[in-house]
């Protein structure tokens, strides 16, 4: 494969998404609205908070690597919970009496679960508050919560509703305007995650040998933070290849216990290792036990840091020593996301556009929402 841009319709779109993102997290540093702290310090003060991180699919994936960082920082209780879940069994993790900050991720703010799950947040919950955000000022989300005293929508600069099939640019952007409103984030760390991502981007040749080695699985691993980034680098693998190869995700320690089946010599393994001291020490178990089952090639790391010696090579993205692992995760995701786009062009695909017969949509359809049957006394 030659190192040209490939066509518009193989995957242009794509790729130019992708590669916007170091800019576009730079513009939200600089543009994010203070006015919308008070209203986010206002209902985080209440001690009894319950916060919900919410989404469909990737937009979901967002609460996952967020959640912990968030639960920490604010001392309140956060959960990553799918408008999928939310949707299908509401009266299971929505409760009544328990104030609760609904913040909902959507790219287009069109799929039917994500309205859905706010309203029904608003039937079932007395003291409820909703935070949103979307890269669509026309979508069905943003639409419903404007103007609303107990809502906030936030919207991402427009050039990331991305026209591609897969959530890229948007999801990045979502996450770390989260990260920047509800968590430790600071326009200082956007820059240096966005010189961070360039770097990430200077590596498209690397990423692109990956690619070209044509395996049949791939195999995700990262711990805390980490394992929402796993899943989504799945996930995106599993779009962009138009499910053409299998793909895992785990946590180095679950991994073992029976998933570690699935290793073969057609098999890549992904490790994302922890920025934290101790739970490094996993990770890199895992790296070794896998090189030494398949050799060492068959694992590509990633890793603020290098290995010691004794491990073997990685990817090494610099100036983030330290940095909480939901914030690393950005650059790491841009990795994913080369990887997943590359991939899919050895396999003959059209990543823009994996699915041209219409068995996958870029925004889900064929979901109907159901009114939910009142409680019997």
């Amino acid at each position: 494969m030659t190192d040209s841009l490939p066509a518009q319709k193989d995957g242009g779109a794509t790729i130019l998404e992708i590669g916007q993102q170091p800019d576009v997290w730079r513009e939200i540093a600089r543009s994010t609205d203070p006015a919308l702290k008070p209203f986010v310090d206002d209902v985080v003060a209440r001690p009894d908070l319950r916060v919900i991180l919410t989404g469909a699919g990737s937009s979901a994936f967002i609460g996952e690597i967020a959640c912990a960082t968030l639960r920490r920082h604010l001392g309140r209780r956060v959960e990553a919970i799918p408008t999928t879940d939310i949707v299908a069994t509401p009266r299971d993790f929505l409760e009544p009496h328990t104030p609760t900050l609904m913040v909902s991720f959507g790219r287009s703010g069109n799929s039917p679960e994500s309205l859905a799950t706010t309203e029904l947040a608003d039937e079932i919950v007395d003291d409820v508050w909703h935070l949103v955000f979307t890269c669509d000022p026309s979508g069905a989300l943003g639409k419903a919560h404007a103007g609303r005293d107990r809502s906030r929508v936030v919207f991402m600069p427009e050039r990331t509703n991305d026209s591609g099939f897969a959530m890229t640019s948007s999801l990045t952007s979502m996450l770390l305007t989260c990260l920047l409103l509800l968590g430790p984030a600071t326009a200082d760390d956007a820059y240096t995650l966005a010189a961070a991502a360039e770097h990430v981007a200077d590596l498209q040749p690397d990423i692109k040998s990956l690619a070209h080695a044509k395996k049949q699985r791939f195999v995700y691993l990262g711990s805390g933070p980490l394992a929402g980034l796993a899943r989504e680098s799945a996930l995106k693998m599993l779009e962009l290849t138009a499910g053409d190869v299998v793909t895992y995700f785990d946590s180095p320690l679950g991994f073992r216990h029976g998933p570690k089946s699935a290793l073969d010599a057609d098999t890549l393994a992904v490790v994302y290792v922890s920025t934290d001291p101790y739970t490094r020490r996993y990770d890199l178990d895992i790296i070794t036990e896998i090189r030494a089952q398949l050799g060492q090639d068959a694992v590509a790391v990633l890793s603020t840091e290098p290995l010691p010696e004794s491990h073997g090579p990685a990817i090494v993205v610099p100036g983030l020593k330290g940095f909480d692992d939901a914030l690393v995760a950005l650059p790491y995701l841009v990795f994913a996301q080369y990887l997943a786009l590359f991939t899919a062009l050895e396999h003959g695909k059209t990543p823009d556009n994996p699915f041209p017969s219409g068995e996958v949509n870029r925004v889900v359809q064929g979901v109907t929402i159901y009114p939910m049957p009142q409680e019997r006394d």
